[in-house]
């Protein structure tokens, strides 16, 4: 791989890799401190679903969001009863409907009065529940005005979104039986996706150490070699592979990291809404997703054709390219192609996850910690930047910038490309559990630093420090899925969990065994030269 090709990966890789904590596909409960309890008031505001029944036969289902008066609404589908829907005369309902209701869940407009009026008078008039439209796509929530006291109401209240009054109120006026069911179920605990999420994340990780230790390995081996038969003073440093296939960073770029990474997000915010920079975004993950997996497929083909792999031929603008680079590109050019043509389809995320673990394992190959104090700034600022723009951001826009571009919330997509993602199977709302490229990426890069040391000073697992390295990194993500489900489903900057638990885990190890100096400045271990240790064995055989 020529240092053109490196650095146009790696330019891509940077801008990829600035995306967010992990989240997930929407927040069911939701509170809310700008709208304060009182007795009456004091509803967590939900998301709830309206199944409907056309004539018998079951048709749409929409998505409103509960009130924070009124009862609550059943969180399971069995014990929520069918019912008859029909509008409200007047249609705002501010005053007394005409017709005597019979339990029926009469639907409403918004405005002209409060939303609590609107539900007393529902109420009185014999309704089982309200639906009230919004006069917007948006969801509002429903709240009570700080010196209301007729707060005694007994049936749901549930808010629509615009789109969905319109199609409701087609049905009842061509005449048709219309009937509802409301309820908002439960998300599971854990659900089977963040299980294989976590596997994925920790899985990636390992597979980029092990080729990146592998690679380093091979290098110093090959540098003993040169040593045995050459008598030059000055040569290579030990364990780093050629300066043409490695880039390490250093103290200067892990710094600009976090001003860089925070104007690309800041663009990003911005800019996500409009169709032409969201397609950009999807060229600059297939080019760099053909990149990685490219690079994979002629690493692992080079393992069992060696000739083959060995054989080069010379392309115009890309120099020499091996016969095996060549054979592999048009697959994944294909699978790029394809993937983003299909993206939004429901089996999307499986191209979307291959392409992005792909150039994630080749980005730990190539870029690499030289040592110890750069992985601490890398990471330290990187855990800071994970924090301002998942929760200090809220109080400069109005929202989390990082929240809002990882789900793509502007752009009209289905969350963006930048992501590893699986389907929450068994979560009754749907959605998907993701996590930044970020969040493997820069750990990674620490723990593929941990194997290198180990496997050039020659330590075994337990006294090593990859294994601790990655059970740090797997605990972090760990409690990192635990605090999302006890924040009800709010994002979560997973580097404020992940950075303490492996870099904390390598400073106190490193410390303890003595070898934090070493780690912290060189971040390689002292060796012997081969040449010096034949002259001593050779002396020590004369001298016996």
């Amino acid at each position: 791989m020529d240092f053109l090709r490196i650095t146009s990966l790696i330019f891509i890789c940077g801008v990829l890799l600035n995306f967010p904590a992990k989240v997930t596909a929407g927040d069911i409960v939701h509170d809310d401190d700008l709208a304060p309890k009182k007795p009456g008031c004091e509803n967590d505001f939900v998301l709830v679903k309206v199944q409907t029944w056309i004539n018998g036969e079951e048709d749409a289902e929409f998505v409103g969001v509960g009130a924070r008066f009124g009862t609550t609404i059943v969180s399971k589908e069995k014990n929520a009863q069918q019912t008859p829907l029909t509008l409200s005369d007047p249609r705002d309902c501010c005053k007394l409907p005409r017709k005597k209701l019979s339990g029926e869940v009469v639907m409403v407009d918004r405005g002209h009065c409060k939303f609590t009026t609107k539900a007393n008078n529902a109420e009185a008039a014999g309704a089982s529940a309200i639906l009230i439209v919004n006069n917007q796509k948006e969801l509002y929530k429903m709240v009570c005005d700080p010196g209301e006291t007729d707060l005694d109401i007994h049936i749901p209240a549930v808010m629509l979104p615009q789109d969905a009054g319109i199609t409701l109120n087609k049905m009842l006026l061509n005449g048709s039986s219309v009937t509802v069911q409301l309820y908002s179920p439960k998300r599971p605990v854990v659900d089977i996706a963040e299980v294989f999420l976590w596997l994925m994340a920790v899985g990636t990780i390992l597979c980029g150490s092990y080729w990146s230790a592998w690679s380093a390995r091979e290098a110093a081996i090959e540098q003993d070699k040169l040593l045995k038969d050459a008598s030059e003073k000055e040569l290579p440093n030990f364990g780093t592979a050629d300066s043409s296939t490695v880039m390490d960073i250093n103290m200067i770029s892990a710094v600009l990291f976090v001003v860089v990474a925070s104007c690309f997000l800041i663009v990003l915010y911005k800019l996500m809404r409009f169709t032409w920079f969201f397609e950009i975004l999807v060229v600059l993950f297939c080019i760099g997703g053909v990149e990685g997996l490219q690079t994979c497929l002629v690493a692992l083909l080079a393992r069992w054709f060696n000739r083959v792999g060995e054989l080069y031929i010379k392309v115009p603008i890309f120099g020499a390219v091996s016969y095996l680079t060549l054979a592999v590109s048009p697959f994944c050019i294909t699978f790029a192609v394809v993937w983003a043509v299909y993206r939004n389809s429901s089996f999307g995320w499986i191209g979307q996850d291959i392409l992005g673990i792909a150039l994630i394992i080749t980005v730990l190959q190539i870029v690499r910690i030289p040592n110890l104090k750069v992985g601490s700034v890398l990471l330290g600022c990187a855990f800071i930047y994970d924090i301002f723009w998942v929760f200090a951001s809220q109080s400069l826009f109005h929202e989390s910038v990082m929240i809002v571009v990882a789900r793509g919330d502007k752009s009209g997509e289905d969350g963006i490309p930048m992501l590893l993602k699986i389907p929450r199977l068994f979560d009754p709302w749907g959605g998907y559990s993701i996590i930044g490229f970020g969040d493997i990426l820069l750990p990674g890069l620490l723990v593929a630093f941990s194997l290198r040391y180990d496997w050039l000073a020659k330590k075994n697992l337990r006294a090593g420090y990859f294994l601790w390295a990655m059970i740090a990194y797997g605990l972090g993500l760990l409690i990192t899925y635990v605090a999302l489900n006890l924040m009800d489903g709010h994002g979560q900057p997973a580097l404020l969990y992940i950075v303490p638990f492996t870099l904390g885990t390598f400073l106190m190890l490193g410390r303890k065994r003595g070898d934090l100096k070493i780690l912290w400045t060189k971040g390689e271990p002292e060796r012997v030269c081969p040449h010096v240790c034949l002259e001593s064995i050779e002396e020590s055989n004369r001298e016996g």
